[in-house]
């Protein structure tokens, strides 16, 4: 069964980082899916977007990192990819897959 309390341990520490404000999304992302502890997903997540594993709680260095790679904001939604767009960038960018990203491929041949 694994442990019961591990997904809401990772969403807390997660949480804690400011979510889509900066990169606690994406490294609880890396938590969940090559089941990571939480300095290791940092430091895959800061290697893959091509920085520092503390700019990753930076909110305006984060800012414009997810700007430059489409990986949604919080704000300036009008330009921002949101949703499946969103996921699909997400999931290039980290190498991992995202489950609804590859049911929206399967079904329009994306």
């Amino acid at each position: 069964m694994g442990d019961p309390f591990s997904l809401e341990v990772a969403h807390t520490l997660s949480s804690c980082m400011s979510g889509i404000r900066t990169a606690g999304d994406l490294v609880l992302r890396m938590q969940l899916a090559k089941s990571m502890r939480i300095d290791e997903a940092k430091k895959y997540v800061a290697e893959k977007l091509g920085v520092e594993p503390i700019d990753l709680s930076d909110s305006d260095r984060m800012f414009e990192i997810r700007k430059k790679l489409n990986l949604g904001r919080p704000f300036d939604l009008n330009r921002a990819p949101r949703g499946i767009e969103a996921k699909i960038n997400i999931a290039r960018v980290l190498g991992i897959t995202i489950n609804s990203v590859e049911l929206f491929k399967e079904k329009t041949g994306f």
